[in-house]
C-alpha cells in the first residue's frame, strides 16, 4: 500500500510538474506572441487567487513589462519615424508651394509679355498698341490729306502764277518789240532829219 502511495505521489508529482511545465511552455508562447491586451487577459486568466488578489508569477509580469516595453518602444519609433516624415513631407510641400509660385509669377509674365507688346521699351498691351498704331496711322492721314491740300493748293497757285508770268512775259515781249519798232521808227525820223539837214 505504501509502495502504490509513494507511486501515486510520484505520478502526481510528475503530472503537476508536466503540468507546470505545459503552462509555462504555454504561456512563455502566449507572452511571446498577440497583442498586449491579450498578453494581460492570458496572465488575468492564468494567474492564481489569493482572497481578493491576484497571484501572478514574476516571470510572467517582467515578460510582460519587457513585452510593453518593446511595444511602446517601437510605437515610439513608428511615432518618431512618422513625424520625421511629416517633416520632410512638410518641407516638401514648402518647397512645392514656393515653386508653384514662381512657376505661377512665370505665367503670369508669359502671359503679359504673349499679351503685351514692347515699343521703344515700354510693354504696352495689345489693345493700347492697337489703339496707338491706328492713332498714328489716322495722324499721318490726316497729315497727308493736309499737305496734299496745300499742295494741290500751292500747285494751283503755282500754274496761275507760272501763266501770269507766262502771260506777262508775253506782254513784256510784245510791249519790247513795240518798243523796239518804236526806237526804230524814232531812229529812222532822226536819221531823216539829219539827212535832210544836211542836204
Amino acid at each position: 500500500m505504501k509502495v502504490k502511495q509513494i507511486f501515486l505521489a510520484i505520478a502526481l508529482f510528475f503530472s503537476i510538474l508536466a503540468s507546470g511545465q505545459n503552462v509555462d511552455k504555454n504561456a512563455n508562447l502566449k507572452l511571446k506572441e498577440g497583442p498586449i491586451d491579450a498578453q494581460f487577459e492570458f496572465i488575468f486568466e492564468k494567474s492564481n487567487k489569493y482572497q481578493i488578489y491576484k497571484v501572478v508569477k514574476q516571470d510572467w509580469i517582467k515578460k510582460l513589462q519587457k513585452n510593453v516595453a518593446d511595444s511602446i518602444n517601437a510605437i515610439r519609433k513608428d511615432f518618431d519615424a512618422e513625424v520625421a516624415k511629416v517633416a520632410t513631407q512638410q518641407t516638401e510641400i514648402e518647397k512645392l508651394k514656393a515653386d508653384l509660385v514662381a512657376v505661377n509669377q512665370k505665367i503670369t509674365d508669359l502671359n503679359t509679355e504673349k499679351d503685351s507688346i514692347s515699343l521703344l521699351g515700354m510693354q504696352l498691351s495689345k489693345g493700347s498698341y492697337q489703339t496707338l498704331m491706328w492713332g498714328i496711322i489716322a495722324l499721318l492721314a490726316i497729315l497727308w490729306l493736309f499737305f496734299a491740300y496745300r499742295f494741290k493748293s500751292s500747285n494751283a497757285i503755282t500754274k496761275e502764277a507760272k501763266a501770269r508770268l507766262a502771260e506777262t512775259e508775253q506782254e513784256f515781249e510784245e510791249h519790247r518789240k513795240r518798243a523796239l519798232e518804236r526806237e526804230q521808227q524814232v531812229r529812222r525820223k532822226l536819221q531823216d532829219e539829219i539827212n535832210k539837214n544836211k542836204s
